[in-house]
């Protein structure tokens, strides 16, 4: 997983273009209109409304009704992920979800943040990168730039930064590893 993107951009002009300010403004439109009411059976159709506006989305992959996506291009999602209800999907930079990732009900991931060492307090956007069978548990927050490597889970509430130990379990704020994922990997009678 590669998660060296970042861009800086001065608070005294514009961060988005005009064009990527309509697109968004378009793209909330649409969702809301169209797919912020949907069941979960209307998977498709939120799938092809993501993919018109820019997303790459595989398989059979789903982002719930209530979920909100920020800017669809900077979406990508392998198949059998999920974007549960009420996921915040704040991807001012691109967010990526390797294969059977789960992200549960009203958690956020957090594209960008601000130099508040800086008296303009410039925009920082960094990538984030979900790897396969990996679980963002309830209302944990991802940070900007944040790696969750394979199978990792993060607890519910949980605040994740930086690189995360594979087939880890996370919990807390600020997330700590608290012990090694073991998976039983036989189906359950």
């Amino acid at each position: 997983m590669n998660n060296t993107q970042e861009v800086t951009l001065p608070a005294n002009r514009a961060y988005f273009s005009f064009k990527h300010k309509a697109l968004r403004a378009i793209w909330s439109m649409t969702w809301l209109i169209f797919a912020s009411w949907t069941p979960k059976k209307f998977a498709p159709w939120r799938r092809f409304l993501l993919r018109s506006f820019g997303a790459t989305i595989e398989g059979n992959s789903d982002v719930r009704g209530s979920a909100r996506v920020w800017y669809p291009p900077n979406l990508q999602m392998a198949s059998h992920c999920i974007l549960a209800d009420g996921v915040q999907c704040y991807n001012m930079a691109p967010i990526r979800l390797h294969l059977s990732t789960i992200v549960s009900q009203r958690a956020f991931l957090c594209g960008g943040t601000h130099d508040y060492t800086k008296g303009d307090h410039p925009l920082i956007t960094r990538a984030i990168e979900i790897g396969p069978h990996a679980w963002v548990a309830a209302e944990a927050f991802v940070g900007p730039g944040t790696i969750v490597s394979e199978g990792c889970v993060i607890g519910a509430r949980a605040v994740v930064n930086g690189r995360l130990e594979p087939w880890s379990v996370y919990a807390g704020n600020p997330a700590k590893r608290i012990k090694e994922r073991l998976i039983d990997w036989k189906e359950s009678a």
